[in-house]
């Protein structure tokens, strides 16, 4: 069976950087299960799992404007301590939710403290990378209509509720 819209993915992959650090990875765990179609891993990667099968194997580099986006500095701000009301203890690396330009939520890290000046980053920590992957095809399927209805793969390696 080939990957197409609404089939259900199981990979193993592993996540490179430029550098070829290791970023991320299914060894050791479950393969990563997802819909194909549904917005549920990178558009590069979806694109380029499009008409495998089970048993294929591929290197595929994805440029950043079809995985986290390209980095943007309009997305680093900074604000005042005031801002975060009941935390006690302020950390870089601490990420929360807040307010995005266009009214919905994002989640901000914060990249450094300076006194009462609290510096966050909107972009996803991989914004403006280009991103490698070494993947497997371990299964596919159809989707079940419970599946398809709530937009991602149930069970091991997928969502559970």
């Amino acid at each position: 069976m080939l990957i197409a819209a609404n089939k259900a993915v199981s990979i193993d992959y592993t996540l490179t950087n430029d550098a070829g650090e290791v970023i991320d990875s299914s060894a050791g765990g479950a393969p990563l299960a997802y819909l194909q179609g549904a917005g549920n891993i990178i558009v590069g990667l979806e694109k380029a799992l499009e008409g495998k099968q089970a048993g294929d194997e591929l290197t595929v580099s994805v440029e950043p404007q079809d995985a986290y986006g390209e980095y943007s500095a309009e997305l680093v701000a900074t604000l005042g301590r005031d801002m975060f009301e009941g935390v006690e203890e302020m950390e870089v690396g601490m990420q929360f939710h807040a307010s995005g330009p266009d009214g919905g939520m994002q989640i901000v890290t914060v990249r450094e403290l300076d006194g009462d000046d609290v510096i966050v980053d909107g972009n996803h920590p991989l914004a403006g990378q280009r991103l490698t992957f070494a993947v497997k095809i371990v299964s596919v399927r159809d989707a079940s209509a419970e599946e398809l209805a709530h937009g991602h793969i149930h069970g091991e390696g997928g969502h559970h509720h």
